[in-house]
């Protein structure tokens, strides 16, 4: 399968303050389309004790499924719109799609050549 083809999920979990900035720069660095959803994280907070009630515990889940070639860009501009490589304001990874069925590009996913 070449490059062109291959699929990668960003997946994001940002604060709830945070959720309209990580969409919207996801959207702006053309995501091809998101899949969100409410959730509510435990397990840090409760072994800060006081300091951990501080820490909002409603989070934004982002679901991205993006072709490989703008994994980087989609990422980059999501961590930086919700800053997430300062602690404690989210967590997001990037997990290869090895099939898939459903995807259709936009125009700025497709291949030129296909």
């Amino acid at each position: 399968m070449s490059d062109e083809k291959q699929m990668e999920l960003i997946t994001v979990i940002v604060r709830r303050s945070r959720a309209d900035a990580a969409l919207e720069a996801a959207l702006t660095a053309d995501a091809p389309g998101i899949t969100y959803y409410w959730a509510r994280g435990t397990g840090v907070r409760k072994k800060l004790g006081f300091v951990g009630t501080l820490i909002e515990a409603e989070k934004l889940v982002l679901l991205i499924a993006v072709p490989i070639d703008q994994t980087d860009r989609i990422f980059g501009a999501v961590v930086k719109a919700a800053d997430l490589d300062r602690p404690g304001e989210g967590f997001a990874y990037v997990q290869r799609i090895s099939r898939s069925v459903g995807f259709y590009p936009t125009e700025q996913t497709q291949n030129p050549a296909s």
